[in-house]
C-alpha cells in the first residue's frame, strides 16, 4: 500500500512589526512637510497625516512616535541636506567672492527644491527637543562658520570692505531665508537667480572701490 502523500504546510507569517523601510519613512516626512507647512504644527494631527498617507496610525508609530517626531525629524532632514547642497557647491580653489555667490545661489536652489520642508525648518528650528537638538544646533553653528569663514577671506585679502563679519553673515542669511516670506516654487524666477541678484547687490556694498 502506497503511503499517502504528505500535504504541505503552509509556513506560519511571522509576527510582530514590519520591516522599517526608509523610503516609507522618507514619504512620511514629504508629506508631513506639505501639511505643517500649510496649516501649522498644531494644526495637523496624526490622524489627518495618516489619512492623508492613506496608512493607518500605527504604521506611522513604527517609524516615529510622536507627531513632534516627525516635526523635528523634518527640521534635522532639511538642515542636513541644506549643508550638503551648499558645501558641495563649494570649492576651495576658488576666491572669497565667486564662494560667497556659489554659497547664496546653492542654499536659495535647495530651498526651492525642498520648498515645503525649508519653510518647516525655518518655523520650527526654535522648537526643536531632545534629542535631536543637539544635532541641529552642531549643523546650523557649522554652516554659519562656514559662511563666515568666506567673508573673513574676503576681508583678510581685500575683496570685501573692513565690515563686521558676523554681522555680514548674519545679513546674507537673512536675504536667503526672508524669500521663504514670497517665492513660490514655479513661477517665473529661479530662486537661485534671485540669490545671484542679492549677492551682486550686496558684492557693490562690500567693495572696497
Amino acid at each position: 500500500m502506497a503511503a499517502p502523500e504528505e500535504t504541505a504546510v503552509p509556513a506560519r507569517r511571522r509576527r510582530g512589526r514590519p520591516p522599517f523601510v526608509e523610503n516609507h519613512r522618507e514619504r512620511i516626512l514629504e508629506r508631513a512637510a506639505v501639511l505643517f507647512g500649510t496649516h501649522g504644527f498644531q494644526g495637523v494631527g496624526i490622524a489627518a497625516l495618516a489619512d492623508d498617507l492613506g496608512v493607518s496610525k500605527a504604521a506611522l508609530f513604527h517609524y516615529f512616535e510622536s507627531k513632534k517626531e516627525i516635526y523635528d525629524s523634518i527640521v534635522l532632514e532639511a538642515l542636513r541636506g541644506l549643508e550638503r547642497s551648499v558645501y558641495d557647491s563649494l570649492s576651495d580653489e576658488d576666491d572669497p567672492e565667486t564662494q560667497l555667490l556659489a554659497f547664496m545661489r546653492a542654499h536659495a536652489q535647495f530651498f526651492e527644491d525642498n520648498y515645503w520642508k525649508f519653510l518647516v525648518m525655518l518655523v520650527g528650528f526654535g522648537g526643536i527637543s531632545p534629542p535631536l537638538v543637539d544635532e541641529v544646533m552642531e549643523i546650523r553653528n557649522a554652516y554659519e562658520q562656514r559662511l563666515r569663514a568666506i567673508i573673513r577671506a574676503g576681508v583678510k585679502d581685500g575683496s570685501f570692505a573692513k565690515v563686521d563679519v558676523d554681522t555680514a553673515g548674519r545679513a546674507v542669511l537673512s536675504m536667503l531665508n526672508w524669500m521663504a516670506r514670497w517665492y513660490k516654487p514655479g513661477g517665473p524666477r529661479r530662486a537661485a537667480d534671485v540669490a545671484a541678484e542679492y549677492g551682486d547687490l550686496l558684492l557693490r556694498g562690500l567693495s572696497p572701490k
